[in-house]
């Protein structure tokens, strides 16, 4: 079996000296994993970062082992942030999400696109709360949508109107910005306080049911911006 497309690197493991076992999300293919020969030559080990995208000619003698990727870079997108943690942090996160809640050899353009959006996103002034949105709308691509104005009233608590959930057991402050969604954080706080319920909403509803621990590279990311 062979085919051509192109993907993000998502994941890299050392397999020997000289090749890697590497994971692509790709444009047509989905979530594949092949291995890389001759991956710490300078031509290749230089531009072999998670996050960058490459032109992939993929190759498999037998479906019941390991094919194979030839590779030549597309764009160059993770060395633009070498220089800034905090964004650094955030790319190795969003390709972990992408690397366990994906399929393997499931076709899925929306991820695709997604991706493509996610690095526009790290450009823009106010990315770390449009970076939450691009969490949501990823979780809705897999199957896991939710509004949160489904499950808050409006209180007025010391003089102003805040959105709070409805559970009867506890009464939980929802960010104004997660649910009038042109408005923007009140300050780092606020923002944070999104962070970590959009965190809760993936352990709960996401990772716990099916078995996945809750990613490390999550929790770096959060040490960055708070």
């Amino acid at each position: 079996m062979s085919w051509q497309d192109q993907g993000f690197l998502i994941n890299k493991n050392k397999y020997n000296e000289n090749s890697v076992i590497a994971e692509f999300f790709t444009k047509n293919h989905g979530k594949v994993s092949g291995l890389i020969f001759g991956a710490s030559s300078n031509k290749i080990k230089k531009y072999l970062l998670i996050g960058n995208n490459f032109h992939i000619n993929f190759n498999s003698k037998n479906l019941n082992k390991i094919g194979y990727f030839n590779i030549e870079i597309n764009i160059l997108n993770t060395p633009l942030f070498l220089d800034d943690k905090k964004k650094l942090y955030c790319l190795i996160y969003c390709m972990s999400l992408i690397k366990f809640l994906t399929v393997e050899n499931q076709e899925n353009k929306n991820i695709y696109v997604s991706l493509n959006i996610f690095f526009k996103i790290l450009n823009e002034s106010n990315w770390i709360r449009n970076f939450l949105f691009w969490e949501l709308n990823f979780f809705k691509n897999i199957g896991y949508d939710i509004n949160f104005k489904d499950y808050v009233s409006k209180k007025l608590i010391n003089g102003t109107m805040q959105y709070v959930s409805k559970s009867v057991n506890y009464s939980k402050y929802i960010p104004k910005f997660l649910i009038e969604k042109n408005t923007e954080p009140v300050d780092n706080n606020d923002l944070l306080n999104g962070f970590n319920l959009i965190g809760d909403y993936l352990e709960k509803t996401i990772l716990k049911p099916n078995n996945i621990k809750f990613p490390n590279s999550r929790l770096d990311f959060y040490k960055q911006i708070k």
